[in-house]
C-alpha cells in the first residue's frame, strides 16, 4: 500500500501522489499519460491532478495496475 508519507517530492499537491517505493516500470504512464509521467531517474509521479470523473477513472485505474502499489490516493489504497 502506498505510504502517504514517503511521496515522492515530483508530485504535485494533490489527492493522488507515487511514493518512494516506484520501481518505475511506467504502467501508470501508459494508463494515464495525462496524469503520470517519470522522472530522469525513471520513477513516476503525479504531473497532474484529476479534474472530472473521467479523469479520477483513469487514475484509479492507474492505481490498481500498479504492480508494488506504490499509486495512493490521500492515504487510501485503491485496490
Amino acid at each position: 500500500m502506498a505510504d502517504k508519507n514517503s511521496k515522492s517530492s515530483n508530485n504535485v499537491n494533490g489527492k493522488y501522489y507515487v511514493d518512494n517505493s516506484c520501481i518505475g516500470c511506467g504502467q501508470c504512464v501508459d494508463t494515464a499519460c495525462d496524469f503520470f509521467a517519470q522522472a530522469d531517474d525513471g520513477m513516476a509521479y503525479v504531473k497532474k491532478q484529476p479534474l472530472n470523473n473521467d479523469d479520477i477513472i483513469l487514475c484509479e485505474q492507474a492505481c490498481s495496475n500498479c504492480p508494488v502499489e506504490a499509486i495512493g490516493n490521500n492515504g487510501c489504497c485503491c485496490r
